[in-house]
């Protein structure tokens, strides 16, 4: 009889765990939250970690920089969760910032996402005419980064050849590598008009979704401009719950990065504002 109850006990929890409480993911900021002249590595995870995030996406840039954010996130117990970096596709082949390679050496086994968006001037906006040059260097890639217990995700950004969540599943799907995925950005999906789309989109992208950016942003502003999609959390009128519970739905459990791009005002306010509202929203779930 005990047994048996511990078998039922163990059912009501999973459904909990699946359907009730807080998503079970960790979030974090991106460093367009957190930049600022002056102000180093250190001090920006300690601004993240006094007001409860968990970590930070980092961009490619001073090496010295990536040395000290690493030290720091090591001595706060915080997660640097993903890697920023641009590439280039040319006719023939996929040319990738050169830096990015040693800032893997650097991050080997950190867990950390590199994070990839795509731009051409050979080849159009979501055009297929280039997968084969951009799946040979993303395989590459892919290898080298397998190698230091990394993953890839390709990142859509408005203006790309991948500017799209389904140009990077379509190309993620022909890389075929176990350690290569996509990334889905909120504002970025809004601004190309995918807005009445998304909860298919990420369905859609679920066996290969390996983090997602949100923000506060408008409904119905695509097209129009940064300052009306994104903004912090708790402004703007696209209604985020649908987005959270479908995240929950699809049984999608990995980090949520809060976007800052061009944000205006101190930045410790808009990520205090950021925050308060990120738990109403998981008290709201």
């Amino acid at each position: 009889m005990a047994a048996r109850w511990m078998v039922v006990w163990l059912l009501v929890a999973a459904a909990c765990a699946a359907y009730g409480g807080p998503l079970p993911n960790a979030f974090y900021a991106m460093d367009t939250c957190t930049r600022a002249s002056g102000v180093g590595p250190d001090a920006q995870l300690e601004m993240l970690q006094q007001l409860g995030y968990r970590g930070i996406a980092w961009t490619v840039g001073d090496p010295a920089e990536l040395r000290a954010l690493i030290d720091s996130a090591h001595r706060r117990k915080m997660k640097i969760f993903a890697h920023y970096a641009a590439a280039v596709l040319k006719r023939d082949r996929l040319e990738i910032d050169p830096r990015l390679y040693a800032d893997m050496d650097a991050l080997k086994g950190q867990d950390t996402l590199i994070w990839v968006h795509i731009g051409s001037t050979d080849y159009a906006k979501s055009s297929d005419a280039g997968d084969a040059a951009a799946v040979q260097g993303l395989r590459e890639l892919a290898d080298f980064a397998a190698k230091r217990r990394l993953r890839v995700a390709i990142y859509p950004h408005v203006g790309d050849w991948t500017e799209r969540v389904q140009d990077a599943l379509r190309v993620a799907r022909k890389v075929a590598r176990p350690n290569l995925g996509v990334d889905f950005n909120l504002c970025h999906c809004l601004y190309v008009g995918d807005e009445a789309r998304i909860e298919k989109l990420l369905a859609d992208a679920r066996p290969f979704l390996y983090m997602v950016t949100i923000n506060g942003a408008d409904a119905g502003a695509a097209g129009t401009g940064w300052d009306r999609l994104i903004q912090t959390l708790d402004r703007g009128s696209y209604d985020l719950k649908p987005l959270l519970h479908k995240l929950r739905a699809i049984g999608y459990r990995g980090p949520i990065g809060l976007q800052g791009f061009g944000l205006r005002g101190d930045r410790r306010e808009n990520l205090a504002r950021s925050m308060q509202a990120w738990r109403g929203l998981m008290d709201g779930l």
